[in-house]
């Protein structure tokens, strides 16, 4: 039985390698990114306002995550109508490159 095994199993490799290839060139090749799509669906992410949780609390981060959740808005537009805070240092302080960097930035550096 040992043959037939071997002749089996290199023959789902060749069909597994085959269908691979096939997915790769009809359905992976064409993809893009929609990034305009991505970027706003990311300035929509209630998990930004963990950046913030430093500055002005988590309760009123909460509260930020919340409305911006409730009404569709964006975290920048929900934190501008609930804190103190001007659209510059939000944006400083939520910018979603400089977080994967190491965290919040000091605002007093800039």
């Amino acid at each position: 039985m040992l043959p037939v095994i071997a002749y089996n199993l290199v023959q789902s490799i060749n069909l597994l390698a085959n269908s691979a290839r096939l997915m790769a060139d009809k359905a992976i090749a064409g993809f893009s990114v929609n990034e305009d799509a991505l970027n706003d669906a990311l300035s929509r992410n209630p998990i930004l306002v963990t950046a913030l949780n430093s500055v002005i609390g988590y309760e009123l981060g909460a509260a930020v995550a919340k409305k911006a959740y409730a009404e569709g808005l964006t975290v920048i537009e929900s934190a501008l109508a609930l804190t103190d805070l001007s659209a510059q240092e939000l944006e400083k302080l939520l910018d979603p490159a400089q977080l994967t960097q190491g965290g919040i930035q000091d605002l007093e550096s800039t």
